[in-house]
C-alpha cells in the first residue's frame, strides 16, 4: 500500500490535477471510469473494425470491471486494512475465462483469436493501472498496447509474405487436374506438404482443396513473394479461384 501511494505521489499527472485525484473520492471514481471506457473504446473499435472475435462492448467491459475491482482493493485496505488485492485477482481470473472462449477453432484445427484475447488481458491491467490512479502509467500502458494493435500487423504481413510456409484455398475445375497442379508447383521449385480436401464443395462441380506450400527454390526465396506466386499459378486454365490463407 506505501509502494502504491508513493507512485501516485510521484505522477505527474496525477500532481497536475491535484491530491483529490489520488484519493477514493466520488470525483476520482468517476474520472478513473471515465478514463477506463474512453481509452480501452479505442482499442475496442481497433479490434470491431477488423473483425475480431471480441468487440467494443466486451473490451470496454473488462477493463471497466478491473477498474472498479482495483478501486475497491484500495478502498478495503485503506479501511478494512487489507494487506492484499482481493477483487481484482478474481477480476483477472474472470477475463482470462472470458479471453479463453474468444479463441476460435477453424475447421481445421488452428486456433484463431489469440490476439484478441492478449489483447483483453492487458486491458484488464489497463483497469488495474487507471483503478490504481497512476494516470501517467496508464497512458503509456495505452499508447503502446494502440501501437502493437495497429502498427504491428502491417509488420506481421510483411514477415508472413517473406516466409517460406503458407497455405493456399484452391478450386480447380476438375479432380483430375490435381495432379498436374502438383507437376507444375514442383516445377516452380514448391514442396506440396499437405492437401485435404474440402467436403463442403462436394456436389458443386468444383474440386476444391486447402494445400499447405513450402518454398523450396533458392530463386523463389530471394525474389517472389507469396502474393507474386499465387498470380502465377493463377494463369493455369484449370484453376477456377486460388487465394492464401491468412
Amino acid at each position: 500500500m506505501d509502494t502504491l501511494m508513493t507512485l501516485q505521489m510521484s505522477d505527474p499527472i496525477a500532481q497536475h490535477l491535484g491530491s483529490w485525484s489520488q484519493e477514493i473520492n466520488v470525483l476520482s471514481i468517476c474520472l478513473r471510469i471515465a478514463l477506463a471506457v474512453f481509452l480501452t473504446s479505442v482499442i475496442g473499435c481497433e479490434r470491431s473494425s477488423k473483425r475480431h472475435s471480441a468487440g467494443l462492448r466486451t473490451f470496454v467491459l473488462i477493463s471497466f470491471s478491473s477498474t472498479i475491482c482495483m478501486i475497491l482493493d484500495i478502498y478495503l485496505m485503506q479501511t478494512q486494512a487489507i494487506g492484499i488485492p482481493i477483487l481484482s485477482a478474481a477480476t483477472m481470473i474472470s477475463a482470462a475465462s472470458i479471453s479463453g472462449k474468444s479463441i476460435l477453432f477453424s475447421s481445421r484445427g488452428q486456433i484463431k483469436g489469440l490476439t484478441t484475447s492478449a489483447a483483453l488481458w492487458s486491458c484488464a491491467a489497463l483497469g488495474f493501472t487507471i483503478g490504481a490512479g497512476l494516470y501517467t502509467v496508464t497512458l503509456i500502458v495505452f499508447a503502446f498496447l494502440l501501437c502493437i494493435l495497429s502498427a504491428f500487423p502491417t509488420i506481421e504481413v510483411y514477415l508472413k509474405n517473406r516466409s517460406n510456409h503458407f497455405e493456399i484455398h484452391l478450386e480447380l475445375k476438375n479432380i483430375e487436374y490435381l495432379r498436374d497442379f502438383v507437376t507444375v508447383s514442383r516445377r516452380l521449385g514448391l514442396r506440396i506438404d499437405d492437401i485435404e480436401s474440402n467436403p463442403a464443395y462436394v456436389g458443386s462441380g468444383l474440386s476444391v482443396y486447402t494445400i499447405t506450400v513450402t518454398i523450396c527454390s533458392s530463386e523463389l526465396k530471394k525474389y517472389k513473394t507469396h502474393h507474386e506466386i499465387i498470380e502465377a499459378l493463377k494463369s493455369l486454365d484449370y484453376i477456377y479461384h486460388l487465394e492464401e490463407l491468412r
